[in-house]
């Protein structure tokens, strides 16, 4: 169904879940509203950015496997309860759209909105040759206290072969190691390459983040605002074919660089207080 925004349809995906699809001169893309999830994303002339698991479950009350998840509330597993869903419950909520445009720069800009615990969370996405993305998080002001919340971009680029891949920016940044055992890591001094599975969260990181492909012959880049976390993540051979939604075989045509708030750098907000974390990704 077409809106009144040229080149922005509305239809139905798999399962029937509602979705909009981005067909301008400037990009295609897919969106969600279940965890106002961005499945999609192809500036013109160039290949998809994104990457998507083919065993991605589309299904309510689980989420997508890949594009650009959601990470809010929380990071990981909850910090308490082990019976809550990993990262939070922002990914699993249907969203509302609040407002969808396009300029005369020909980007499409889409407002999201959803209510999660005590916070009000909004969405903002800029659909042209760059990818903007920006999450604002606002504590209510009828609660009495201050709240903690961590969030996450979590977005999978795909990649010609992990195994040729490298990442830069990163260099001059301690991480926390999560595998093979957690463990607090000096900076290397070095691009990060890949030959087993990879889960660091980067801490202290403003900078812009630029993943190198030689196969694809591209790099994309990675630049953010209200954010000092980046997290690094492939799962490599073994836990790849642990997850029902990944395949055995995908991990080598995908890795993660996050947009983060979380661990030493996870936000407290006081009633009425926001915070914005945003990301422009571009690729050339």
């Amino acid at each position: 169904m077409k809106t009144s925004v040229p080149g922005l349809l509305l239809d139905s995906g798999p399962n029937g879940m509602s979705r909009f699809r981005v067909q301008t001169e400037l990009a295609s893309a897919e969106l969600f509203l279940h965890g106002a999830h961005l499945t999609a994303w192809q500036p013109a002339d160039h290949r998809p950015v994104l990457w998507l698991s083919g065993n991605s479950w589309f299904e309510a009350g689980k989420p997508i496997r890949g594009g650009v998840p959601i990470c809010f509330p929380w990071f990981g597993p909850h910090p308490q309860d082990s019976a809550l869903p990993a990262h939070g419950t922002a990914r699993l909520q249907e969203w509302q759209l609040q407002t969808a445009s396009s300029g005369t720069d020909g980007v499409i800009r889409l407002l999201l909105q959803s209510m999660i615990g005590s916070f009000i969370v909004r969405y903002e996405l800029g659909i042209g040759r760059q990818l903007h993305l920006r999450l604002t998080c606002e504590l209510s002001a009828t609660v009495t206290q201050a709240e903690r919340f961590e969030a996450a971009l979590h977005t999978y680029f795909a990649v010609s072969d992990i195994r040729a891949v490298q990442i830069t920016g990163l260099e001059n940044a301690g991480f926390l190691n999560k595998v093979p055992q957690l463990e607090r890591c000096e900076p290397t001094g070095e691009a990060i390459r890949f030959s087993e599975e990879t889960d660091r969260v980067y801490q202290n990181t403003p900078d812009t983040v630029v993943l190198h492909d030689p196969g694809l012959q591209r790099k994309i880049s990675v630049s953010k605002q209200g954010s000092l976390s980046t997290v690094i993540w492939n799962p490599w051979i073994d836990k790849s074919r642990r997850m029902p939604d990944f395949g055995d075989d995908e991990w080598t045509g995908m890795v993660c660089i996050e947009t983060a708030c979380v661990g030493d750098h996870a936000i407290v907000l006081q009633p009425g207080q926001s915070h914005q974390m945003s990301a422009t990704i571009c690729v050339s």
